[in-house]
């Protein structure tokens, strides 16, 4: 008999023991196991996303910067999930996405661009990190497949990654997106020397 746990040995029966008693002990053991299979049912139950994927715009910051320069999004979501470094998972990214697309798209005048075949690659590439980030929270697979989610929705699929993991941290601090504000500098006026 085979259980989520793995082995478990058919129940001994003594000697002296008459075949009702054994029955009795079955049934308990079935009663026991039932219960600790629902159980761990309910401590598998997946949790939800804390945003929807079509919700970039609840965050500005990582919207913007997901829009413009998806590639620091990713590699500050991989550096937080330690699958790889982030100036590692920063270039790989910007290779596939920047580079595959624009020399697919000069190679076949724009064919290969429309059929969807440069974005294999870079969904095919983020979707494991996604998989890691579901396993890390035991998140769904929603909206759909993670190698589905990122080939029709890779800019919105980081930023939702990289809310998901500023939600669930904790610590804002230490994933959040440093961007240098500059500060004009005091007005100066030129005087005049009347006195001299």
């Amino acid at each position: 008999m085979k259980n989520q746990r793995g082995y478990v040995p058919p129940t001994y029966i003594p000697l002296g023991q008459s075949d009702s008693d054994a029955d009795a002990i079955s049934q308990l053991q079935k009663k026991e196991e039932q219960q600790s299979a629902g159980s761990n049912g309910a401590n598998q139950m997946q949790n939800q996303w804390s945003s929807g994927i079509c919700a970039c715009c609840d965050d500005m910051q990582s919207c913007c910067i997901g829009l413009f320069c998806p590639c620091f999004l990713f590699g500050k979501n991989a550096e937080f999930l330690g699958s790889g470094t982030f100036l590692g998972s920063c270039v790989t990214h910007f290779v596939l996405w920047t580079l595959v697309n624009t020399a697919c798209c000069f190679l076949t005048d724009g064919i290969l661009l429309g059929v969807g075949v440069p974005g294999c690659f870079v969904s095919i590439y983020a979707c494991g990190y996604r998989r890691a980030l579901r396993s890390k929270y035991n998140l769904q697979e929603a909206p759909c497949g993670d190698l589905v989610t990122h080939f029709f929705c890779h800019l919105c699929a980081i930023c939702q990654e990289y809310r998901e993991i500023r939600e669930r941290s904790g610590d804002s601090e230490a994933t959040d997106i440093k961007v240098a504000v500059v500060t004009a500098p005091p007005i100066q006026t030129m005087q005049s020397d009347a006195n001299q």
